[in-house]
């Protein structure tokens, strides 16, 4: 059974998104999506400053399975790229939901979280 932390929203592609303190968000995989993958190899991110709409290609994530596309869950511009998955993308398979996150955002439509899924919601998704 897959851990889907209670804090988080989720989309049926199997992104996760945290609101922080600050107001902004971060983005990553889910453990259920990590888990499919196998061995995460290569983590491709964008750079700061780039502006996706929800539902955008922001990157992928290759493992010794598949290459995936990781899809914005909502309007965002980015912030931040997790510079460590360049050189640690096994990270993604050891620490989803923590150390390894993908984005940190400004989410520039706040009203397209609503339409993300809970923890139950994501959970009954599985």
């Amino acid at each position: 059974m897959s851990n889907v932390p209670a804090n988080l929203r989720y989309t049926k592609d199997h992104e996760w998104i945290r609101l922080d303190a600050d107001g902004t968000a971060t983005i990553g995989i889910t453990d259920h999506a990590q888990a499919a993958l196998g061995d995460v190899t290569f983590v491709d991110l964008p750079k700061a400053g780039k502006i996706f709409a929800h539902g955008d290609v922001f990157g992928t994530v290759e493992s010794v399975k598949a290459a995936s596309d990781l899809y914005s869950p909502v309007a965002c511009e980015i912030l931040e790229a997790n510079g460590a998955l360049n050189n640690a993308p096994d990270l993604v398979n050891r620490e989803p939901y923590t150390s390894a996150w993908m984005i940190r955002v400004k989410v520039t439509n706040p009203a397209e979280l609503s339409a993300l899924l809970d923890a139950a919601g994501y959970s009954a998704v599985l």
